[in-house]
């Protein structure tokens, strides 16, 4: 019980926080928005972190990326993987979400408001000229100024910044060493302030909900109830259908046998951690147990951890359903589906700060207000768990296709396996 307490900690505190924030707002309704400024203190501090967090992280994992030695069959079949699978995961996340309506938000036009005037100071320009779309295209990916980059409302543009700045490290080789060493260390400081911030996070979010629920009524705390348990049921019917039918796909009954024989000590591993970075060491002896040569697990395994997560890419589209659902507005699924798989290629195996780049993404390519980040932070901190499995065991599923289109339809008997 102590190991689980210590394992769950801080999700324990957050979730009993948040519950008894729905309470004090179902209690006081409407004067428990005077616990908003404690909110808003949480939500101004992971603002401020957001644009040095996308620029450090990004740039540094690309200046790392050192040319592996590795088939190009073996790398064109993985990322093959990643796509083919992950758009199964969206379009399973759609067919659940998208019909469903996952909260009542009777006073939807109220929280817009709301949220948007918090959000109003952010661009003095709210009333720009129609522009085409490559105009658009444009203004999105880059900016005319140094300073602008450094707002959380050009998200895309510091992205692109980021990516660029990375791979010019890399091409600078030894040069760019002292640069990288530092950007690296300022990386460690904002990974170690947001643990800090996030010690004020029960109390920031607790209140911030209180404030929602006693503002905007009870369907908001019903909503992610319901979207939880949702979210749950379609979580234990992919883990079980999906991944055997692809461990099927792969290897026949002998290969479903060894998936199941041998991905139980993952699964438990992401369950009691709730970490798919600290899942890589026994996720990649799973793989290779079932039979994956050790090149394609080794491989496949660390880069699934940051750009393959079926549970986030469902857990996207349940978040941006969310939100159209709470502000009444209309979304396309080609809309959703684009906008679910582009924030999580740009997760990263850090749990916090990953899922922050994400759900900024998510606001801004939906056109939604910054202010409604706490909003899908909810989301994320609920579905954490069943999500971090689906994350886990679909790199292990993915590993078993690679292996079979790499090595052939007896890529199990294979026992002489060329090593990385």
């Amino acid at each position: 019980m102590k190991k689980f307490f210590k394992t769950y900690k801080s999700v324990i505190i957050l979730l009993a926080a948040i519950i008894i924030g729905a309470i004090v707002g179902v209690v006081f309704k409407e004067k428990a928005a005077v616990l908003s400024p404690f909110g808003d203190i949480f939500l101004n501090l992971m603002f401020v972190v957001i644009v040095p967090l996308i620029f450090l992280s990004i740039s540094t994992s690309i200046a790392k990326m050192k040319q592996p030695k590795r088939l190009g069959k073996i790398m064109i079949t993985i990322v093959a993987m990643f796509v083919v699978t992950s758009l199964v995961a969206v379009l399973i996340g759609l067919a659940v979400a998208y019909p469903v309506k996952l909260v009542n938000a009777e006073d939807g036009e109220m929280i817009r408001a709301s949220l948007e005037e918090e959000s109003v100071d952010e661009s003095s320009e709210s009333e720009e000229e129609e522009q085409t779309i490559l105009e658009r295209t444009v203004s999105a990916i880059t900016v005319n100024d140094f300073s602008k980059l450094l707002s959380k409302s050009n998200i895309i543009a510091i992205i692109v910044f980021s990516i660029l700045f990375g791979i010019a490290m890399n091409m600078a080789g030894e040069k760019a060493k002292p640069v990288e060493d530092f950007l690296n260390s300022a990386y460690e400081i904002i990974m170690k302030l947001i643990n800090i911030i996030m010690y004020y996070a029960p109390i920031g979010l607790g209140c911030y909900f209180a404030s929602l629920v006693g503002t905007f009524g009870g369907s908001i705390a019903v909503g992610y109830a319901r979207t939880f348990a949702i979210y749950l049921v379609v979580a234990i019917l992919f883990y079980i259908i999906v991944y055997t039918l692809y461990a099927f796909i792969a290897g026949g009954k002998r290969g479903v046998v060894a998936f199941w024989k041998n991905i139980i000590p993952a699964t438990v591993t992401a369950l009691g951690t709730c970490s798919s970075a600290a899942s890589i060491p026994v996720n990649a002896e799973a793989s290779k147990n079932i039979g994956v040569s050790p090149d394609i697990a080794e491989t496949m395994i660390p880069l699934g951890t940051s750009f393959h997560k079926d549970g986030s890419i469902i857990g996207s589209v349940f978040k941006i359903m969310f939100l159209v659902c709470l502000f009444g507005t209309n979304a396309g699924i080609g809309q959703i589906a684009i906008v679910a798989l582009i924030a999580n290629l740009l997760i990263t195996a850090v749990p916090i700060g990953g899922g922050t780049i994400s759900e900024m993404l998510i606001l801004t390519m939906m056109g939604y207000p910054v202010a409604a980040l706490p909003i899908l932070t909810i989301i994320a901190t609920i579905i954490d768990a069943p999500a971090t499995v689906l994350n886990v065991i679909g790199d292990t599923s993915a590993s078993m296709l690679a292996a079979r289109i790499v090595d052939g339809k007896d890529w199990m008997d294979k026992k002489e396996k060329i090593s990385a």
